[in-house]
């Protein structure tokens, strides 16, 4: 022991010596070389240094013992047997039973002492080779050499057994705590007990059925080893897959115990023997989920610890070793037969496979680089090596001799210097697994199973024990009574079992405490909500603000986190499940605690409540979770509630992110960016991830999202150096874009990164989107201290430089993705450009129609037709280069790309320079000429986003096939642009020409609607049925055009149809898709969208061929086709009907138009008395206290209109519905003429009641402004009252006045008179108050004092006459508006 403890150390020493030579010159060979070596003899005396350990060696004398006697199984012949049959028999069963018990001590032997271990082993290589003996000696006795062969081929796997039995004790002596090695020893101590079974069944002639009992016996008494403190796995089985297997088992168990009874009654024993082997099975089969069971529950309490499994199994590679070493030495052995040789090889090959399999598994799963190319080059050196070996031993097996015999011990040296190599780098305890740390509460959920599975087993073996005499005698009844008690005793504990299996179900305890939990949590912020409401939420000063909110931050993060863990362990991991949800359920008390905080700290009542909702909305959401939770218990066979869980786990997302949302605006607001921070800083962690999620996409679909956020980022980067200088408050919402797209970048950028090739560029990618990570850090907390500090220059100056240093680290972001793929980056560069194109011709389209698209010189259209028509050649070359690019090298592809973006510019510029020489007198040929040149730039980009999808792709991906459908569609719009040029001058064709260009248009158009591409955004119904009213007005202009045949109608046809089509798809698709719709719906708009095309198709190609041959019965056939266009316009706005529900209504319905305009006054009226809640009486000098309150009163008079208007405006609405309600008005008037004046009445007087409150609040601004009379602030109020009244009457006319609606109303307009009034008085008050204050200083002179007289009778009779010409003008605006009044509104004439 002391001479291999200093050879370890003496060996160390030099290992760090070798280290520190191999360090400063790494790349020098030797060193590595001596390295290597110096390692290897540190494990040489390692393992040597173990071996000293006491009861080691013994092990290893018994293992080698059992290698000794085991050659006598390799003899070519066996001597005949000298002893009679029954002897041999009864001497094999005695060996069979004293092994069998031999290697159960040798187990329990494991968990004592040193000292017992060394006995058992010794005693076990005794009776194995007494055990060898009888086997040998049975063999004799067979009377076939085949018989003979298949006896000794038992033994040998009898020795093997025995072998990995001792070597699984050695290991686990060593080291009692290694994972797996307790149920790697329990599994090979099974193994002996089944081979031994498989030599009696084959050499025993007992009685039937006794020996069937005997194998069944040992069986058992080999699994109950598996309930001794389960705290390892037995098997994969789930814990839900336990209980089906217990169930299934306990079946088959209970019908082979009615068999055994049976069997045994009738003496069928062969049926019996069956029987009880069935049984065995079924015992060991419910022993092993029993244990699985146990096990799971133990790992599943919130305090135990669940195993991890390793990279490599070292248990594994050091048997390999072994094994392979024995067998070299049998190889070499110069006392070898050629059989012996052969069964060597064998072993060799079989383990070193096992091994380089292993090593391949062991590369795929670490993420460690240097342990990845270790386990790959020591599987190739093992691999090699035995190839070398191979070879020898098939030269040896064809001639042995001493020269092939010498060749072949040279080639098992390299094998097992590289076996041992690779066992000591598996043994590296980075590798190995992490064994399950079982807390007591654990063991103690544990104990109810066991206990039943013991009961169990050890029932089972008495009743075998009993069945096995009945078998020889049934006719004895006191045995079958004691049998009827067994299994009884049998089935009880099979019950017990499978109560107890159910009742202790991982999680669902776990589940339980943490829903009590957070109801707890629930009602504390109920509590606090309540406070808050009545204003008497009290304030937490013993932290501060930032603190409180950091700490709500962390907990919603920390719950967002656990979602998915949770929702994943509920639908499949039992084990998992209570660990999670106790996790959840321990950050609830802290969240609520910081929630009530944060509230108790905000001093706007409704950001108070915003965050108490949103912090009880996310407890609900969390209890929902649970429930579902609970309910789903981790088994993956209850997929009925699967659904329900990952609903809730949505849910909770969404409350999460709402909260989280609030949370950064919150602190955006007060300069609090830490939230956004963080959130930057975690998504910059991920990027870190030594393995990211598996990617769904292609390196091309990565970089065109990373791309559009990284742009997106730029330009919020922009906007941010904008708004530091002009509006500093917004900087915040900027920041918490620039956040969330940065988030979405990262994930994307890690992809990319993932999918990169070569791998260099991956890690360039990932390097410069972390570095763009900490300059939008940077830029967000500048943000921050801007806010806190609108006026500092100094930070105003940082930020700036911060958002350029950001744009400048998007622009390396987009060069690394270059670099990734040259090609595509040059394709999306190139989609850009011809977007912006497409944009440009919309607009000339609009100058076209609007007839201002004139040419800027006298030049005509021929003076640009040959530079189209080349300048569109030139396209075609480029598309031809485009599509051969995606199969080609990046460089030809962006080569491609930049060209056929610069050759669609200059074609667009000069198509427009020619539809502008054809004079703004002509605007129709105009606009057809531009749609032409639109309809290539949209090909083209469809075409360059194929192009980028295929690129780098086998010729038989679907996405090449999408390429050739782009190509082809590009083709013939660049065809239509040809024959359209040449057809523009040509006024017998043009028209035809046209028509032909919309209809592939249509057709185009119609293949995008039905592709399962989902629209970017949705639109309301409304928006669809308003589109079809263009397919309408295009319909009669179709026919119109028919019938006339003239050109000039069938290009204004051509262009109306084409917009009215492309509206009309675009606005069904988007409103089919809208989230509220639902699939049967949507697939009815949809299929009546395409039939509505496709039948104005028909009409427009009937048109064509009118056009060639204008026949009347053609011409008559138009009425027909319009019919049909008509009826799928009808069925397409029923469909849109049945999107919008119950609720849909008629956009141009009075009653609705009128219900608009009263919510539209009500808004302006809010809008207003926010204004005012911002006015603040003008600073003046004080004067005498009576009138200090004058612009106050005014103000708080102001407040109170505009507060009752808006009351009085949505009453109004209620009123108005519950007249449609009652059927006084129609929802859709019967008589538009009579309800629709109602309508009318109650708009304008909601107009009037919104035009005079703004004028009120104009006057009220002005007035404590010091700009306008107090006359003014009265006349404006009493407007509002005489409007007020007007709206009241309108009202009136046709509601119950006993009605809740119309009481709310009369009392709404109440208020305003009221108020109104207040406002009046208010500034009459001051008015009169101003002229008693007003001095007049009287002049004394004679002279100056009869001038003074003249001229104040001059100013009155002035004011009077203005005021004579002020009262004419009213009484004609009145009379004005009176004409316009409805009927109801009018007083009586008579």
């Amino acid at each position: 022991m002391l001479d291999s403890a200093r050879d370890v150390m003496e060996g160390s020493a030099m290992l760090i010596q070798e280290a520190k030579q191999a360090l400063i010159a790494p790349g020098d060979a030797e060193s590595q070389q001596r390295l290597a070596q110096v390692a290897k003899a540190v494990s040489h005396s390692l393992n040597n240094c173990v071996n000293c350990l006491p009861g080691q060696k013994d092990v290893d004398v018994a293992l080698k013992s059992i290698g000794e006697s085991s050659k006598k199984l390799l003899v070519d012949s066996l001597p005949p047997s000298t002893k009679p049959f029954q002897e041999a028999q009864s001497e094999l069963n005695q060996a069979a039973a004293d092994l069998n018990q031999s290697a159960g001590e040798v187990v329990h032997a494991t968990r004592g002492q040193s000292g017992e271990l060394a006995a058992a082993s010794g005693k076990f290589s005794d009776d194995f080779d007494e055990f060898l003996d009888a086997g040998i000696e049975m063999a004799g006795q067979a009377q076939t050499k085949e018989d003979q062969i298949q006896v000794i081929g038992n033994l040998k796997n009898i020795s093997m057994a025995s072998s990995k039995l001792l070597l699984a004790a050695k290991s686990l002596s060593v080291d009692p705590g290694a994972p797996n090695a307790k149920n790697l020893l329990a599994a090979a101590a099974r193994a002996v007990t089944e081979s031994i079974n498989q030599l009696i069944t084959l050499c025993t002639q007992q009685a039937p059925g006794q020996k069937e009992c005997d194998n069944a016996l040992r069986e058992l008494e080999t699994v109950k080893g598996m309930l001794d403190n389960p705290n390892e796995p037995v098997s994969d089985l789930s814990y839900f897959d336990c209980i089906e297997s217990v169930m299934e088992n306990s079946k088959v168990l209970g019908e082979s115990m009615a068999g055994i009874s049976q069997n045994a009654k009738t003496g069928d024993l062969p049926a019996f023997g069956e029987c009880v082997g069935v049984a065995s099975k079924a015992l060991c089969g419910l022993t092993e989920a029993a244990a699985q069971a146990a096990y799971l529950v133990g790992i599943s309490d919130p305090n135990s610890q669940a195993g991890h499994q390793g990279l490599v199994d070292p248990i594994q590679f050091a048997r390999a070793n072994q094994a392979i070493q024995m067998a070299c030495q049998n190889l070499v052995d110069p006392g070898s037969s050629p059989s012996q040789v052969l069964s060597a090889a064998t072993i060799v090959a079989k383990h070193t496979s096992a091994l380089c399999n292993a090593c391949r598994i062991a590369s795929s799963k670490t993420a460690n680089p240097v342990a990845k190319r270790h386990f790959v080059q020591s599987a190739k050196e093992v691999a090699n090596s035995t190839a070398n070996l191979v070879k020898t031993i098939k030269a040896l097996d064809g001639d042995f001799s001493e020269d092939n015999r010498n060749k072949c011990r040279i080639a098992t040296a390299p094998l097992i210097e590289a076996v041992e190599n690779l066992t000591a780098f598996a043994s590296n305890p980075e590798f190995v697994s992490i064994p399950a740390q079982i807390s007591s509460e654990g063991s103690q959920a544990q104990e109810p199973i066991l206990v039943s599975a013991k009961t169990m087993l050890e029932s089972s073996s008495y009743l075998i024990r009993t069945a096995r005499s009945l078998a020889i005698n049934p006719k004895d009844p006191p045995t079958w009574s004691v049998l009827a008690g067994h299994s009884h005793t049998v089935s009880d504990s099979i019950k017990s079992l499978i109560t107890s299996i159910r009742d202790k179900a991982p999680g669902q305890r776990e589940c339980d405490y943490s829903i009590d939990g957070i109801n707890r949590c629930i009602r504390d912020i109920e509590q606090a909500s309540l406070a808050a409401v009545s204003q008497s939420l009290a304030t937490r000063d013993d932290i501060s603000v930032e603190a409180l909110q950091e700490q709500l931050t962390s907990a919603v993060q920390e719950i967002g986190h656990l979602i998915d863990p949770i929702a994943t362990a509920a639908r499949g991991e039992a084990a998992q499940l209570g660990h999670k949800v106790t996790q959840l359920a321990s950050y609830f008390e802290p969240l609520i605690l910081a929630a009530v905080g944060v509230a108790s700290k905000i001093l706007d009542h409704q950001q108070q409540m915003t965050v108490l909702d949103q912090t009880k909305t996310l407890a609900e959401s969390a209890l929902q979770m649970l429930y579902a939770a609970k309910e789903g218990g981790g088994n993956p066979k209850a997929q009925h509630t699967h659904d329900a869980i990952t609903e809730a786990a949505q849910l909770m997302k969404e409350a999460v992110d709402d909260i989280m949302v609030t949370l950064n605006e919150a602190a955006s607001e007060v300069g609090l960016v830490g939230g956004m921070v963080d959130a930057i800083a975690e998504a910059m962690s991920k990027l870190d991830d030594g393995t990211p999620p598996e990617p769904k996409g292609t390196f091309v679909d990565y970089q065109t999202t990373v791309v559009k956020y990284s742009k997106a980022i730029a330009v919020t980067a922009q906007e941010m150096m904008t708004k530091s200088v002009t509006n500093p408050e917004e900087l915040g919402g900027l920041a918490s874009q620039m956040t969330s797209d940065y988030g979405h970048l990262a994930l994307q950028g890690q992809m990319a990164a993932a999918t990169a090739e070569p791998e260099e560029i991956g890690f360039q990618i990932r390097t410069r989107v972390q570095d763009l990570g900490h300059g939008c850090i940077f830029l967000v907390q500048k943000a921050g201290a801007l806010q806190v500090c609108p006026t500092d220059s100094y930070t105003k100056r940082e930020l700036i430089e911060c958002a350029r240093a950001v744009t400048e680290k998007v622009s390396l972001v987009l060069s690394a993705l270059q670099a990734g793929n040259k090609g595509t980056q040059a394709c999306i560069t190139a989609a850009t450009a011809v977007s912006g194109i497409i944009a440009d011709l919309d607009t000339t389209i609009m100058f076209a129609t609007a007839g201002t698209l004139n040419a800027e010189n006298n030049e005509t259209f021929a003076d640009h037709r040959e530079n189209i028509l080349k300048t569109a050649k030139a396209l075609v070359e480029d598309t031809k280069l485009l599509v051969s690019g995606a199969a080609s090298t990046p460089d030809k592809l962006a080569q491609a790309a930049q060209s056929s973006a610069a050759t669609i510019t200059q074609l667009a510029e000069v198509v427009k320079l020619g539809a502008a020489s054809l004079g703004s007198d002509d605007p129709e040929t105009q606009v057809v000429l531009i749609n032409a040149i639109k309809d290539v730039a949209k090909a083209l980009s469809d075409l360059i986003g194929a192009t980028k999808g295929a690129a780098s792709k086998p010729a038989d991906d679907p996405s090449m096939y999408q390429l050739k459908g782009a190509a082809k569609v590009m083709v013939t719009n660049v065809t239509s642009l040809l024959k359209t040029v040449k057809a523009v001058e040509d006024e017998a064709t043009r028209g035809t020409r046209a028509l032909e260009a919309t209809i592939e248009y249509m057709k185009q158009e119609l293949t995008v609607f039905q592709s399962k591409e989902v629209p970017e955004k949705t639109s309301s119904p409304e928006e669809s049925i308003r589109m079809t009213k263009g397919i309408t007005m295009a319909t009669a202009k179709a026919v119109a055009a028919g019938n006339s045949c003239r050109q000039e109608d069938v290009i204004a046809t051509a262009n109306l149809s084409r917009k009215a089509v492309s509206d009309m798809l675009t606005a069904c698709k988007q409103a089919s898709f809208h989230p509220d719709v639902s699939e049967e719906v949507r697939a009815r708009a949809l299929r009546y969208g395409t039939e509505c095309t496709l039948s104005y198709l028909d009409l427009l190609e009937h048109v064509l061929v009118v056009l060639q041959k204008p026949t009347p019965e053609l011409k008559h056939q138009l009425a027909a086709l319009s019919k049909r266009v008509a009826g799928a316009v009808t069925e397409l706005i029923q469909a849109a009907e049945a999107m919008k529900g119950t609720e849909w209504v008629d956009p141009e319905d009075p009653t609705v138009i009128a219900e608009t305009e009263l919510l539209g006054a009500a808004a302006s009226i809010e809008a207003a008395a926010k204004k005012l809640e911002q006015l603040k009486p003008r600073a003046k000098p004080k004067q005498a206290d009576e009138t200090l309150d004058f612009e106050e009163q005014i103000l708080e008079a102001a407040k109170s209109i505009a507060a009752a208007t808006s009351a009085l405006v949505k009453s109004a609405s209620a009123a108005q519905r519950e007249l449609v309600a009652q059927g006084k008005v129609g929802s859709i008037p019967a008589n538009a003429a009579d309800d629709g004046q109602w309508s009318q009445g109650l708009i304008s007087a909601a107009r009037m009641v919104a035009a005079a409150t703004s004028s009120l609040c104009e006057a009220a601004n002005a007035s404590v402004q010091g700009h306008a009379s107090e006359e003014k602030l009265i006349s404006s109020a009493k407007q509002v009252a005489a409007s007020t009244a007007q709206l009241l009457v309108a009202c009136k006319v046709k509601a119950d006045q006993d009605s809740e609606a119309m009481r709310r109303l009369q009392a709404a307009g109440n208020a305003v008179k009221r108020a109104s009034d207040n406002l009046v008085r208010a500034a009459q008050k001051a008015a009169f108050g101003k002229a008693d204050d007003d001095d007049v200083v009287v002049k004394t002179k004679f002279v100056g004092g009869i001038a003074q007289i003249i001229a104040a009778q001059e100013e009155m009779l002035k004011k009077e006459r203005e005021l004579e010409e002020a009262r004419k003008k009213l009484a004609q605006i009145r009379q004005q508006q009176y004409k316009f009044l409805p009927t109801e509104l009018r007083e009586d004439e008579g």
